[in-house]
């Protein structure tokens, strides 16, 4: 979207404001299908952090996710970015990694979005 949608923003504010991670949504961002929860960017990035520090190869990189976002946005700046964890790319249906994986998407880039995680059940 070239003007993010105001109630996306809104819904990634109240996530860096209320501390939470429960907030289920599934965004569309260049075609690809991305559904999981929401975290503030803060303890996206303390997740993220964590996981490269435990890696022989990626470990080094651990402390560019560690620093601090800058906190305290200016009172009018919106969020940009929505932090999801626990997300998976749908493709088909299967959800990639089937885990959960860490993802950042621009607010701006996202074309279409619901609330709710998409679960896939095989029957």
């Amino acid at each position: 979207m070239s003007n993010p949608d105001e109630l996306l923003v809104a819904i990634s504010a109240a996530v860096e404001s209320e501390r939470s991670n429960q907030m289920a949504l599934t965004v569309i961002v260049g075609g690809a299908v991305i559904t999981g929860r929401l975290a503030p960017e803060a303890v996206w990035r303390e997740r993220v952090a964590e996981v490269l520090k435990d890696s022989d190869r990626l470990g080094a990189f651990a402390d560019v996710f560690a620093r601090a976002p800058r906190e305290n946005r200016p009172g009018d700046e919106a969020p940009t970015h929505l932090h999801f964890h626990l997300a998976r790319i749908v493709q088909g249906s299967l959800g990639i990694p089937e885990t959960g994986g860490m993802y950042r998407v621009a607010i701006k880039d996202v074309s279409a979005w619901t609330v709710g995680d998409l679960i896939h059940i095989d029957r």
